[in-house]
Protein backbone atom coordinates (compact mmCIF):
# COMPACT_ATOMS: atom_id res chain seq x y z
CA UNK A 1 0.00 0.00 0.00
CA UNK A 2 1.14 3.23 -1.13
CA UNK A 3 0.19 7.17 -0.04
CA UNK A 4 0.52 9.89 -2.30
CA UNK A 5 -1.24 13.25 -2.53
CA UNK A 6 -1.75 13.94 -6.63
CA UNK A 7 -5.28 14.37 -6.66
CA UNK A 8 -6.99 17.17 -5.49
CA UNK A 9 -10.58 17.54 -6.69
CA UNK A 10 -12.32 14.28 -6.62
CA UNK A 11 -13.16 13.02 -10.56
CA UNK A 12 -16.37 11.18 -11.46
CA UNK A 13 -14.84 7.50 -10.96
CA UNK A 14 -14.76 8.03 -7.31
CA UNK A 15 -17.47 6.91 -4.63
CA UNK A 16 -18.08 7.11 -0.98
CA UNK A 17 -19.22 9.45 1.85
CA UNK A 18 -16.23 11.50 1.44
CA UNK A 19 -17.92 13.21 -1.56
CA UNK A 20 -20.69 14.48 -0.18
CA UNK A 21 -20.85 17.13 2.53
CA UNK A 22 -23.12 15.73 5.54
CA UNK A 23 -26.41 16.84 6.02
CA UNK A 24 -26.58 18.89 9.67
CA UNK A 25 -28.44 17.04 11.92
CA UNK A 26 -29.40 17.08 15.60
CA UNK A 27 -28.32 15.25 18.19
CA UNK A 28 -31.81 13.27 18.83
CA UNK A 29 -31.13 12.38 14.89
CA UNK A 30 -28.00 11.26 14.81
CA UNK A 31 -28.08 8.97 17.62
CA UNK A 32 -31.36 7.59 15.88
CA UNK A 33 -28.81 7.17 12.91
CA UNK A 34 -26.44 5.51 15.11
CA UNK A 35 -29.02 3.53 16.91
CA UNK A 36 -31.05 2.22 13.83
CA UNK A 37 -28.37 2.93 10.38
CA UNK A 38 -29.24 3.68 7.14
CA UNK A 39 -29.70 0.23 4.42
CA UNK A 40 -26.62 -1.94 3.50
CA UNK A 41 -24.86 -0.32 6.46
CA UNK A 42 -24.40 -2.90 9.43
CA UNK A 43 -23.38 -3.49 12.84
CA UNK A 44 -22.69 -6.83 14.50
CA UNK A 45 -20.91 -8.52 17.93
CA UNK A 46 -17.92 -9.74 17.24
CA UNK A 47 -16.68 -12.53 19.80
CA UNK A 48 -14.80 -9.86 21.90
CA UNK A 49 -18.09 -8.44 21.95
CA UNK A 50 -20.07 -11.16 22.91
CA UNK A 51 -17.74 -11.68 25.55
CA UNK A 52 -18.14 -7.90 26.76
CA UNK A 53 -21.69 -8.19 27.26
CA UNK A 54 -21.76 -11.17 28.81
CA UNK A 55 -19.25 -10.02 31.90
CA UNK A 56 -21.30 -6.70 31.80
CA UNK A 57 -24.69 -9.04 32.39
CA UNK A 58 -22.36 -10.51 35.14
CA UNK A 59 -21.04 -7.34 36.75
CA UNK A 60 -24.24 -5.87 36.54
CA UNK A 61 -25.99 -8.77 38.31
CA UNK A 62 -23.56 -8.54 41.09
CA UNK A 63 -23.70 -4.95 41.45
CA UNK A 64 -27.43 -4.73 42.01
CA UNK A 65 -27.28 -7.55 44.53
CA UNK A 66 -24.29 -6.05 46.38
CA UNK A 67 -24.94 -2.42 46.00
CA UNK A 68 -21.18 -1.81 45.65
CA UNK A 69 -20.33 1.24 43.82
CA UNK A 70 -17.07 0.29 42.45
CA UNK A 71 -18.93 -2.65 40.14
CA UNK A 72 -21.51 -0.03 39.58
CA UNK A 73 -18.68 1.84 37.77
CA UNK A 74 -16.97 -1.00 36.53
CA UNK A 75 -20.13 -1.83 34.62
CA UNK A 76 -20.77 1.50 33.03
CA UNK A 77 -16.68 1.96 31.64
CA UNK A 78 -17.60 -1.48 30.05
CA UNK A 79 -20.62 0.10 28.59
CA UNK A 80 -19.36 3.22 27.86
CA UNK A 81 -16.15 0.95 25.64
CA UNK A 82 -18.70 -1.02 23.80
CA UNK A 83 -20.78 2.87 23.29
CA UNK A 84 -17.38 4.13 22.14
CA UNK A 85 -16.17 1.45 19.59
CA UNK A 86 -19.76 2.09 17.49
CA UNK A 87 -19.14 5.89 17.24
CA UNK A 88 -15.29 5.69 16.79
CA UNK A 89 -16.44 2.69 13.79
CA UNK A 90 -18.84 5.24 11.98
CA UNK A 91 -16.29 8.49 12.13
CA UNK A 92 -13.74 6.14 10.91
CA UNK A 93 -15.45 5.07 7.82
CA UNK A 94 -16.83 8.51 7.68
CA UNK A 95 -15.09 11.25 5.42
CA UNK A 96 -13.32 8.24 3.04
CA UNK A 97 -14.08 7.88 -0.49
CA UNK A 98 -12.54 5.34 -2.83
CA UNK A 99 -12.65 4.20 -6.64
CA UNK A 100 -11.56 0.94 -8.73
CA UNK A 101 -9.25 1.02 -11.38
CA UNK A 102 -8.89 -2.13 -13.61
CA UNK A 103 -6.43 -1.72 -16.52
CA UNK A 104 -7.23 -3.24 -19.91
CA UNK A 105 -6.51 -5.55 -21.76
CA UNK A 106 -7.39 -8.99 -19.58
CA UNK A 107 -6.18 -11.57 -20.78
CA UNK A 108 -7.36 -15.52 -19.40
CA UNK A 109 -5.25 -17.56 -17.41
CA UNK A 110 -3.05 -13.91 -17.07
CA UNK A 111 -2.71 -12.75 -13.62
CA UNK A 112 -4.27 -8.45 -13.82
CA UNK A 113 -3.72 -5.80 -11.77
CA UNK A 114 -6.85 -4.72 -9.70
CA UNK A 115 -6.54 -1.09 -7.93
CA UNK A 116 -8.64 0.31 -5.53
CA UNK A 117 -7.83 3.96 -4.14
CA UNK A 118 -8.49 5.23 -1.06
CA UNK A 119 -8.71 9.14 0.05
CA UNK A 120 -9.24 10.37 3.24
CA UNK A 121 -11.00 13.78 2.81
CA UNK A 122 -11.35 14.36 6.72
CA UNK A 123 -9.46 17.63 7.98
CA UNK A 124 -8.54 16.07 11.30
CA UNK A 125 -9.11 12.14 11.74
CA UNK A 126 -7.48 9.52 9.81
CA UNK A 127 -8.40 6.57 8.98
CA UNK A 128 -7.64 2.83 10.32
CA UNK A 129 -7.71 -0.36 9.55
CA UNK A 130 -10.47 -0.67 7.19
CA UNK A 131 -10.59 -3.28 4.94
CA UNK A 132 -12.82 -4.07 1.36
CA UNK A 133 -14.09 -7.18 -0.27
CA UNK A 134 -13.79 -7.33 -3.93
CA UNK A 135 -15.06 -10.21 -6.52
CA UNK A 136 -14.77 -10.79 -10.08
CA UNK A 137 -17.07 -13.12 -11.41
CA UNK A 138 -17.85 -13.70 -15.76
CA UNK A 139 -20.90 -12.41 -17.30
CA UNK A 140 -23.14 -15.10 -18.76
CA UNK A 141 -24.04 -14.22 -22.39
CA UNK A 142 -27.37 -12.98 -23.35
CA UNK A 143 -30.04 -12.52 -21.07
CA UNK A 144 -31.09 -15.50 -19.06
CA UNK A 145 -34.78 -17.55 -20.22
CA UNK A 146 -36.99 -17.13 -17.16
CA UNK A 147 -37.39 -20.23 -16.06
CA UNK A 148 -39.90 -21.23 -12.86
CA UNK A 149 -37.48 -22.57 -10.45
CA UNK A 150 -40.73 -24.02 -8.03
CA UNK A 151 -40.09 -27.63 -9.87
CA UNK A 152 -36.00 -27.58 -9.15
CA UNK A 153 -35.03 -30.16 -6.34
CA UNK A 154 -32.58 -28.63 -3.47
CA UNK A 155 -29.94 -30.49 -5.27
CA UNK A 156 -30.13 -28.93 -7.95
CA UNK A 157 -30.44 -25.19 -6.40
CA UNK A 158 -27.40 -25.94 -4.39
CA UNK A 159 -25.10 -27.05 -7.34
CA UNK A 160 -26.25 -23.87 -9.51
CA UNK A 161 -24.69 -22.01 -6.31
CA UNK A 162 -21.96 -23.85 -6.41
CA UNK A 163 -21.45 -23.62 -9.94
CA UNK A 164 -21.71 -19.92 -9.74
CA UNK A 165 -19.47 -19.84 -6.65
CA UNK A 166 -16.60 -21.59 -8.41
CA UNK A 167 -16.50 -19.04 -10.99
CA UNK A 168 -16.46 -16.48 -8.84
CA UNK A 169 -12.59 -15.32 -7.32
CA UNK A 170 -12.98 -13.26 -4.35
CA UNK A 171 -10.31 -11.57 -2.05
CA UNK A 172 -9.83 -9.03 0.91
CA UNK A 173 -7.47 -5.97 0.94
CA UNK A 174 -6.89 -5.10 4.14
CA UNK A 175 -5.50 -1.11 4.69
CA UNK A 176 -2.01 -2.27 6.96
CA UNK A 177 -1.13 1.48 7.56
CA UNK A 178 -2.86 4.81 8.49
CA UNK A 179 -4.52 6.86 6.32
CA UNK A 180 -3.90 10.53 7.41
CA UNK A 181 -6.29 13.53 6.82
CA UNK A 182 -6.03 14.01 3.08
CA UNK A 183 -3.67 11.47 2.06
CA UNK A 184 -4.25 9.00 -0.49
CA UNK A 185 -3.89 4.98 -0.18
CA UNK A 186 -3.53 2.04 -2.77
CA UNK A 187 -4.50 -1.32 -2.28
CA UNK A 188 -3.32 -3.76 -4.80
CA UNK A 189 -5.07 -7.23 -6.04
CA UNK A 190 -4.33 -9.81 -8.59
CA UNK A 191 -7.12 -11.52 -10.32
CA UNK A 192 -6.32 -13.99 -12.85
CA UNK A 193 -9.37 -14.53 -15.59
CA UNK A 194 -10.82 -18.09 -15.78
CA UNK A 195 -12.21 -17.79 -19.89
CA UNK A 196 -12.70 -15.58 -22.07
CA UNK A 197 -15.80 -13.06 -22.29
CA UNK A 198 -17.42 -10.52 -19.99
CA UNK A 199 -16.23 -10.19 -16.72
CA UNK A 200 -17.42 -7.78 -13.92
CA UNK A 201 -14.53 -6.92 -11.13
CA UNK A 202 -17.00 -4.97 -8.26
CA UNK A 203 -16.32 -3.95 -4.42
CA UNK A 204 -19.18 -5.93 -2.33
CA UNK A 205 -18.49 -4.26 1.24
CA UNK A 206 -16.03 -2.14 3.54
CA UNK A 207 -15.97 -2.88 6.94
CA UNK A 208 -13.63 -1.89 9.91
CA UNK A 209 -13.42 -3.16 13.50
CA UNK A 210 -11.72 -0.23 14.65
CA UNK A 211 -10.99 1.04 17.56
CA UNK A 212 -11.53 -1.91 20.20
CA UNK A 213 -12.54 -4.71 18.18
CA UNK A 214 -15.87 -5.40 19.87
CA UNK A 215 -18.23 -4.50 16.76
CA UNK A 216 -17.76 -5.30 13.16
CA UNK A 217 -19.17 -2.22 10.96
CA UNK A 218 -19.17 -2.81 7.49
CA UNK A 219 -21.63 -1.05 4.79
CA UNK A 220 -22.26 -2.51 1.41
CA UNK A 221 -21.17 -1.02 -1.81
CA UNK A 222 -21.65 -0.86 -5.68
CA UNK A 223 -18.39 -0.36 -7.06
CA UNK A 224 -17.91 -2.33 -10.13
CA UNK A 225 -16.48 -2.04 -13.72
CA UNK A 226 -17.05 -4.38 -16.49
CA UNK A 227 -14.04 -5.61 -18.75
CA UNK A 228 -13.45 -7.93 -21.37
CA UNK A 229 -11.13 -10.81 -21.14
CA UNK A 230 -9.70 -11.95 -24.15
CA UNK A 231 -8.92 -15.54 -25.23
CA UNK A 232 -5.55 -16.97 -23.74
CA UNK A 233 -2.58 -17.51 -26.17
CA UNK A 234 -2.70 -21.40 -27.09
CA UNK A 235 0.89 -22.91 -28.55
CA UNK A 236 0.16 -24.51 -32.27
CA UNK A 237 1.80 -26.32 -34.81
CA UNK A 238 2.80 -24.42 -38.27
CA UNK A 239 2.83 -26.57 -41.38
CA UNK A 240 4.32 -25.16 -44.50
CA UNK A 241 1.98 -25.39 -47.43
CA UNK A 242 2.38 -24.35 -50.61
CA UNK A 243 0.12 -21.41 -50.42
CA UNK A 244 2.19 -19.90 -47.51
CA UNK A 245 5.46 -20.41 -49.43
CA UNK A 246 3.66 -18.47 -52.14
CA UNK A 247 2.88 -15.90 -49.98
CA UNK A 248 6.23 -15.39 -48.07
CA UNK A 249 7.88 -15.12 -51.52
CA UNK A 250 6.45 -11.79 -52.18
CA UNK A 251 7.09 -9.72 -55.14
CA UNK A 252 9.75 -6.73 -55.86
CA UNK A 253 8.84 -3.22 -55.20
CA UNK A 254 10.93 -0.41 -56.46
CA UNK A 255 11.20 1.48 -53.15
CA UNK A 256 14.50 1.34 -51.02
CA UNK A 257 14.88 -2.18 -49.03
CA UNK A 258 16.82 -5.17 -48.42
CA UNK A 259 15.63 -7.72 -51.06
CA UNK A 260 18.57 -8.94 -53.72
CA UNK A 261 17.44 -6.91 -56.94
CA UNK A 262 19.58 -3.81 -57.32
CA UNK A 263 17.13 -0.71 -57.17
CA UNK A 264 20.25 2.04 -57.73
CA UNK A 265 23.47 3.71 -56.53
CA UNK A 266 23.85 6.19 -54.27
CA UNK A 267 26.38 8.26 -51.97
CA UNK A 268 27.59 6.94 -49.25
CA UNK A 269 26.31 8.32 -45.79
CA UNK A 270 26.97 7.73 -42.51
CA UNK A 271 25.89 4.87 -40.91
CA UNK A 272 26.09 2.91 -44.26
CA UNK A 273 27.44 -0.88 -44.12
CA UNK A 274 30.81 -0.76 -46.21
CA UNK A 275 29.55 -4.11 -47.62
CA UNK A 276 27.17 -2.12 -49.46
CA UNK A 277 30.48 -0.15 -50.82
CA UNK A 278 30.34 -0.33 -55.17
CA UNK A 279 34.18 0.06 -55.22
CA UNK A 280 34.35 -0.05 -59.25
CA UNK A 281 31.26 3.00 -59.35
CA UNK A 282 33.60 4.29 -56.55
CA UNK A 283 36.67 4.54 -58.08
CA UNK A 284 35.22 6.11 -61.32
CA UNK A 285 33.10 9.14 -60.39
CA UNK A 286 36.48 9.33 -57.02
CA UNK A 287 33.99 9.47 -54.26
CA UNK A 288 32.20 5.99 -51.94
CA UNK A 289 28.98 4.79 -53.65
CA UNK A 290 26.74 2.57 -52.12
CA UNK A 291 24.30 -0.39 -53.42
CA UNK A 292 20.93 0.22 -52.27
CA UNK A 293 18.57 -2.65 -53.21
CA UNK A 294 14.53 -3.03 -53.61
CA UNK A 295 12.25 -4.08 -51.40
CA UNK A 296 9.95 -7.21 -51.21
CA UNK A 297 6.37 -6.88 -50.44
CA UNK A 298 4.61 -9.89 -49.05
CA UNK A 299 0.63 -10.37 -49.27
CA UNK A 300 -0.88 -10.36 -45.92
CA UNK A 301 -3.32 -12.89 -44.53
CA UNK A 302 -6.70 -12.22 -43.83
CA UNK A 303 -8.51 -14.13 -40.95
CA UNK A 304 -11.85 -15.21 -41.33
CA UNK A 305 -13.11 -16.36 -38.26
CA UNK A 306 -17.01 -18.05 -38.82
CA UNK A 307 -19.40 -20.25 -36.44
CA UNK A 308 -22.14 -21.42 -38.94
CA UNK A 309 -24.84 -23.71 -37.66
CA UNK A 310 -23.43 -27.44 -37.02
CA UNK A 311 -19.84 -26.60 -37.91
CA UNK A 312 -18.77 -26.30 -33.86
CA UNK A 313 -20.01 -28.98 -32.01
CA UNK A 314 -18.64 -29.24 -29.24
CA UNK A 315 -17.91 -25.83 -27.12
CA UNK A 316 -14.01 -26.50 -25.82
CA UNK A 317 -13.28 -26.68 -29.73
CA UNK A 318 -14.63 -23.60 -29.94
CA UNK A 319 -12.76 -22.18 -27.02
CA UNK A 320 -9.48 -23.60 -28.69
CA UNK A 321 -10.69 -22.14 -32.17
CA UNK A 322 -10.74 -18.30 -30.17
CA UNK A 323 -7.58 -18.67 -28.90
CA UNK A 324 -5.76 -20.29 -31.99
CA UNK A 325 -6.92 -17.11 -33.72
CA UNK A 326 -6.05 -14.66 -31.22
CA UNK A 327 -2.62 -16.15 -31.41
CA UNK A 328 -2.13 -15.96 -35.18
CA UNK A 329 -3.85 -12.33 -35.23
CA UNK A 330 -1.12 -11.15 -32.95
CA UNK A 331 1.60 -13.42 -34.50
CA UNK A 332 0.83 -12.34 -38.02
CA UNK A 333 0.41 -8.45 -36.69
CA UNK A 334 4.05 -8.43 -34.99
CA UNK A 335 5.46 -9.93 -38.29
CA UNK A 336 3.40 -7.32 -40.48
CA UNK A 337 1.63 -9.70 -42.33
CA UNK A 338 -1.81 -9.17 -41.16
CA UNK A 339 -4.11 -7.24 -43.66
CA UNK A 340 -7.57 -7.94 -42.29
CA UNK A 341 -9.90 -9.55 -40.47
CA UNK A 342 -13.33 -10.96 -40.35
CA UNK A 343 -16.00 -12.28 -38.08
CA UNK A 344 -18.92 -13.93 -38.84
CA UNK A 345 -21.70 -12.26 -41.30
CA UNK A 346 -19.34 -8.61 -40.35
CA UNK A 347 -17.34 -6.71 -42.97
CA UNK A 348 -13.59 -7.55 -43.78
CA UNK A 349 -11.68 -5.30 -41.44
CA UNK A 350 -8.13 -3.43 -42.47
CA UNK A 351 -5.73 -3.99 -39.82
CA UNK A 352 -3.48 -0.78 -39.79
CA UNK A 353 -2.61 -0.31 -36.58
CA UNK A 354 -2.62 -1.67 -33.17
CA UNK A 355 -6.13 -0.45 -32.44
CA UNK A 356 -7.49 -2.38 -35.02
CA UNK A 357 -6.31 -5.21 -33.62
CA UNK A 358 -7.35 -4.65 -30.00
CA UNK A 359 -10.46 -3.93 -31.74
CA UNK A 360 -10.80 -7.85 -33.70
CA UNK A 361 -9.54 -8.90 -29.77
CA UNK A 362 -12.20 -7.44 -28.30
CA UNK A 363 -15.11 -9.43 -30.98
CA UNK A 364 -13.00 -12.84 -30.29
CA UNK A 365 -14.01 -11.66 -26.74
CA UNK A 366 -17.50 -11.53 -27.34
CA UNK A 367 -18.35 -14.27 -29.48
CA UNK A 368 -20.78 -16.89 -28.60
CA UNK A 369 -20.63 -20.43 -28.89
CA UNK A 370 -23.83 -21.42 -31.44
CA UNK A 371 -24.51 -17.82 -32.41
CA UNK A 372 -23.66 -16.69 -35.80
CA UNK A 373 -23.73 -17.41 -38.89
CA UNK A 374 -21.30 -16.85 -42.52
CA UNK A 375 -22.80 -15.06 -44.89
CA UNK A 376 -22.34 -16.06 -48.28
CA UNK A 377 -20.04 -14.72 -50.81
CA UNK A 378 -21.52 -11.79 -52.56
CA UNK A 379 -23.08 -12.46 -56.29
CA UNK A 380 -21.64 -9.81 -59.53
CA UNK A 381 -23.92 -8.63 -61.43
CA UNK A 382 -24.08 -11.76 -63.66
CA UNK A 383 -25.16 -14.01 -60.79
CA UNK A 384 -21.66 -15.85 -60.32
CA UNK A 385 -20.16 -15.76 -57.10
CA UNK A 386 -16.47 -14.45 -57.49
CA UNK A 387 -13.92 -16.18 -56.06
CA UNK A 388 -12.72 -16.07 -52.16
CA UNK A 389 -9.88 -13.67 -52.05
CA UNK A 390 -6.29 -15.12 -51.68
CA UNK A 391 -4.47 -15.70 -48.44
CA UNK A 392 -7.75 -16.01 -46.36
CA UNK A 393 -7.35 -18.40 -42.73
CA UNK A 394 -10.09 -19.79 -42.11
CA UNK A 395 -10.70 -22.37 -38.82
CA UNK A 396 -12.63 -25.42 -38.73
CA UNK A 397 -12.27 -28.73 -36.23
CA UNK A 398 -9.39 -31.03 -36.53
CA UNK A 399 -10.58 -34.68 -35.07
CA UNK A 400 -12.69 -34.56 -31.68
CA UNK A 401 -10.40 -32.38 -29.62
CA UNK A 402 -8.62 -29.83 -31.68
CA UNK A 403 -9.00 -26.95 -34.21
CA UNK A 404 -6.89 -26.36 -37.78
CA UNK A 405 -6.43 -22.82 -39.28
CA UNK A 406 -6.47 -23.41 -43.28
CA UNK A 407 -4.54 -21.49 -45.71
CA UNK A 408 -6.79 -20.82 -49.23
CA UNK A 409 -7.88 -24.54 -47.93
CA UNK A 410 -4.55 -25.92 -47.05
CA UNK A 411 -4.20 -26.88 -43.21
CA UNK A 412 -1.32 -24.18 -42.02
CA UNK A 413 -1.74 -24.70 -38.57
CA UNK A 414 -3.23 -27.12 -35.56
CA UNK A 415 -3.68 -26.56 -31.91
Amino acid sequence: MKADREIAVPSADWSGSGLRRAPRRRWNELLWFLIHPASRHRTALTMPGLVLIGLALGIGSAAYNTASNILFITLSLLLACLILSGVMSWLNLRGVCWRLLVQPPLRAGQETPVTLELWNRKSLLPTYGLWFELSARPIPPGLPRAEATIRATSAEIRAAFARSEQATARAVLRQRERLDAGAQARLDWRYTPQRRGRARVEVVSVGSMFPFGFLRKSRGLQLRREVLVWPAPVEYRFTPTAAAMRSAAGDRIARPGWGNDLLALRRYQAGDSHRLIHWKASARLRQLMVRQFAAESAEGYSLWVENPPGRWVREEQFELMCRLAATLAEDLFTAGQLSGTKVNDGELMAIRRLRDLESFLDRLATLEWGVGSAAPAPKSDAGVRPSPPRHRITFAPDGLRGAAAYLDGEKTATA
